[in-house]
């Protein structure tokens, strides 16, 4: 998963050497956090308009945790 998110991001930004992917344990719920750290000045462009793009890459990941049948949650810091 995290190798997927840094692909995708590194793709959308213009530093993709400031791209990294930190992952939090399950809480109580079993819900893994995955946090997507990027540049400041690429923040626009990993959110998107009225935030479709991250909406965008919240729902892939979120697709590929039920095939894992895990469940997940990407926060862009």
């Amino acid at each position: 998963m995290e190798n997927l998110l840094i692909t995708i991001a590194q793709g959308l930004v213009d530093d993709p050497s400031a791209v990294s992917v930190d992952k939090d344990e399950p809480n109580e719920n079993g819900i893994t956090v995955y946090h997507l750290h990027v540049a400041e000045p690429d923040m626009g462009r990993i959110i998107g308009k009225q935030g479709r793009i991250a909406k965008a890459i919240r729902t892939i990941a979120r697709s590929i945790a039920i095939r894992n049948n895990t469940k997940v949650m990407v926060e862009i810091d």
